[in-house]
C-alpha cells in the first residue's frame, strides 16, 4: 500500500465516524475549543473527545496549540480542503462507474428486447 493510499484510508476512517464528524462541525463553529468545551456539546465524555481529536490530529484535520494546561483545538482549514477534495475525486469515479453499469444494463435490456 502507498503512503497516499494509506493516508487517505486513514482520513476516511477520521470522518466516518459520525462524532469525530461532530467535533470537526463544533470547532467549525466555535473557530477553536478545549476538549471540555467540546464535551458539554456533545453526547459523550470529555476522554472520548479526547481520543477523537486525538484521530482528527493524526490525519492532520485539527491541531492543538498548549495554552497553560489547556490545549485549543483548531480545523486545519487546508487540509479540510484537501479532505474534500479526496471525497469529490472518490464521487466522480464513482459517479463513472454507475454510468457504465447504467450503459451496460441498458445495453442487455435493449438485446433482450431485441431478442424477443
Amino acid at each position: 500500500m502507498t503512503t497516499a493510499v494509506a493516508a487517505d484510508d486513514a482520513l476516511w476512517a477520521a470522518v466516518a465516524d459520525p462524532t469525530r464528524r461532530r467535533v470537526l462541525d463544533e470547532l467549525l463553529e466555535r473557530g477553536e475549543a478545549t476538549t471540555t468545551t467540546l464535551a458539554r456539546g456533545l453526547p459523550v465524555t470529555r476522554q472520548a473527545v479526547a481520543k477523537h481529536l486525538v484521530v482528527l490530529d493524526r490525519v492532520g484535520l485539527v491541531t492543538g496549540q498548549r495554552s497553560g494546561r489547556e490545549v485549543r483545538y483548531v480545523v486545519r482549514p487546508e487540509r479540510l480542503d484537501e479532505a474534500a477534495e479526496a471525497i469529490a475525486r472518490v464521487a466522480a469515479q464513482w459517479d463513472r462507474r454507475l454510468a457504465r453499469i447504467k450503459r451496460l444494463a441498458e445495453s442487455v435490456q435493449a438485446e433482450t428486447k431485441t431478442a424477443l
